[in-house]
């Protein structure tokens, strides 16, 4: 049956359509009031002159529809049908980046973490909190007020001593026995589920009830604490109230479009104040046109969102607005609305939202070098973390089969990489092939010298590996003591980025994204760091012990050697005169006999270039380096 006729049999009810090629695979997603009356206006002639709807109908073998009751689930089914397949044919949310939430956990001693995906683990989840490091600053205050750690240390095994947090008073010590008693620490907990609720009042009643009973039983250090806690609860929640009042939550989108390149900007306002950006691209919308282009985007932002804004400001109306603010209105429990603003501050900021809208499509097609502050904050975005990094610590293990094992460190920090930081280190405990207890003692290394000499930390850290050399260092931070210090991992086939505290939601960033080239490229760093000093190393060692053999050669001549030629390949490709001028004729002669006698009896030996590096024989070798 061809396709005109089977859209001649389309019923007429709501419901959603699937075109679909020859080979069943899904090219367009949409809904309709009336299916058969939908579709078949695709095969009008002014239809297919447009290049998005002739191309679809050309491509388009089949048709397929649900049939369902109302528009609002043929809403909700054409969005849910949209994330499912990501057809084609269809405007699809691209370089969307999701909120953070705070979580409180579901075990013994409960901890709070932020998180970005909610699972369903019997933890509590709170927010979406705008903009991103609100949350962080939240947790923060869990701390060092309520003392609920966001520690990874297992609370299950014994501990002989608490870590540094402890100690600087932002945890309660449930590792180590003694240090506080189950009811106290469900007692915090509980006071964090009232502040996350949002319950203030309660929490500050419940905090002067506890004030007055520490007070009557003379521990007034302990009262003063309450007090000063209930007075700071009690403040935050006017300042809530005064923000409430001051204007209603707003989303507004703007865009630029040269297609089939386009940058949309979303602007959030909470209670009046601009509080956060998101940015979405598009590389394929050759027919953009901005009604059906922002009808589509709505639905896919907000149709799963768990928060909804009362009022949503976009640039173009389109036709399905009612029926989208209906839909909205009933997920939020109150009214939305959508307008498109003609006059005014509303058209004002409108404005500004298009005018950064601009930018950001300068920033990402017209490849412009942005600030290394901009650099920071998109880092600090992309890997959820609770500061924007300055500095960047990136190590990497290299050796062969065990053998000559070195690491290497390398720094980024303000947007450059710093070479006058870089930082080698020669493995000394392990023994065998251990790459995991290797990282363990480099970053034990590391950082246990800088805070014995109280020098700042850097604001990230990355190890290259998975979650093998991720735990690894995080294991020898925690025998340090250090909890807080954000730590990160690069796998190297996947180019997952893997952050600590959340590695259950490892970030995978798309090919070209700036922010995955920039971990790449410092990890690759660091990666070319340790082989050249592993393989100086090793050419070293092989200098040495190979011209310690020769008779009449002591180690003053070797290191004369070593420090002119550096490697054994430049020692054996050096004339007996070039030689002489290093450690004197009679050296010279005796050495040139030496390395002749061996290169005629061992044929695998292969003579490098002049640059020192490594023959092919050894490039064999050198593909395990690690």
């Amino acid at each position: 049956m061809e396709l005109r006729e089977k859209v001649a049999q389309l019923p007429t009810q709501p419901g959603v359509y699937l075109y679909k090629d020859g080979e069943g695979k899904i090219l367009y997603v949409g809904k309709a009031k009336n299916l058969r009356s939908r579709v078949r206006s695709y095969f009008n002639e002014d239809r297919l002159a447009e290049a998005k709807t002739g191309s679809l109908i050309a491509e388009a073998r089949d048709i397929d529809f649900i049939e369902v009751d109302n528009n609002k689930e043929a809403l909700a089914l054409e969005n849910n049908l949209i994330k499912q397949y990501k057809p084609r044919f269809n405007i699809l949310l691209r370089d969307d980046k999701t909120f953070p939430y705070v979580k409180l956990t579901n075990e013994k001693y409960p901890r709070v973490y932020v998180t970005r995906r909610i699972l369903k683990d019997g933890a509590g989840y709170y927010g979406p909190y705008f903009p991103g490091n609100l949350a962080h600053r939240l947790v923060h205050f869990i701390h060092r007020h309520f003392k609920v750690p966001s520690c990874k240390i297992d609370f299950t095994r014994h501990h002989t001593h608490p870590c540094l947090q402890f100690h600087i008073h932002r945890c309660l010590g449930p590792c180590v026995a003694g240090l506080t008693t189950d009811e106290a620490y469900a007692a915090a907990v509980r006071d964090v589920k009232l502040f996350l609720e949002g319950r203030h009042r309660d929490l500050a009643n419940e905090l002067d009830r506890r004030m007055q009973s520490a007070s009557e039983d003379t521990r007034f250090e302990e009262a003063a604490n309450l007090r000063n806690l209930a007075t700071t609860v009690r403040e935050m929640e006017q300042r809530q109230k005064m923000a409430a009042a001051e204007g209603d939550d707003v989303d507004i989108f703007g865009f630029h479009a040269e297609p089939p390149l386009v940058a949309v900007n979303l602007f959030h306002l909470r209670n009046g104040k601009i509080v956060d950006r998101r940015e979405f691209f598009w590389e394929d919308q050759d027919d953009f046109e901005p009604s059906a282009f922002f009808e589509a985007l709505l639905k896919q932002v907000y149709l799963n969102s768990v928060y909804i804004p009362g009022l949503i400001h976009v640039p173009a109306d389109f036709e399905s607005r009612d029926e989208l603010e209906e839909f909205l209105s009933e997920a939020r429990g109150h009214k939305v609305e959508i307008h498109t603003p003609q006059r005014g501050s509303k058209k004002a900021l409108l404005g500004l939202v298009e005018t950064n809208s601009k930018h950001s499509f300068d920033q990402r097609f017209r490849v412009l070098k942005p600030s290394s502050k901009a650099i920071q904050e998109a880092i600090q975005e992309a890997l959820n973390l609770p500061e924007a990094p300055r500095r960047i610590e990136c190590f990497d293990i290299s050796h062969i089969q065990g053998t000559d094992k070195v690491a290497s460190m390398v720094v980024w920090e303000d947007g450059k990489m710093k070479k006058a930081d870089y930082r080698k280190f020669i493995i000394r405990t392990v023994v065998g092939n251990d790459d995991f207890a290797s990282m363990r003692e480099v970053i034990t290394r590391r950082y246990g010298r800088l805070q014995e000499e109280k020098q700042p930390f850097p604001g990230l850290v990355i190890v290259d590996g998975g979650l093998g050399q991720l735990h690894s260092a995080a294991d020898a931070l925690e025998e340090l003591g250090i909890t807080d210090q954000p730590l990160a991992s690069i796998a190297k086939r996947e180019e997952w980025i893997y952050v600590y505290g959340q590695e259950d939601e490892p970030i995978i960033l798309d090919k070209f994204s700036p922010i995955l080239h920039l971990v790449q490229t410092i990890r690759d760093e660091a990666h070319r760091f340790a082989v050249t000093f592993h393989r100086t190393r090793r050419n070293a060692q092989r200098l040495t012990s190979e011209l310690h053999d020769i008779p009449g050669i002591g180690p003053k001549t070797v290191e004369k050697l070593l420090r002119t030629m550096g490697s054994l390949e430049r020692v054996r490709q050096a004339t007996e005169s070039e030689l002489s001028k290093t450690v004197g004729a009679a050296a010279a002669t005796r050495i040139r006999k030496h390395l002749a006698a061996e290169i005629g009896g061992s044929p695998l030996i292969q003579i490098s270039n002049a640059t020192g590096d490594l023959s092919p024989v050894e490039e064999a070798e050198a593909e395990h380096i690690g």
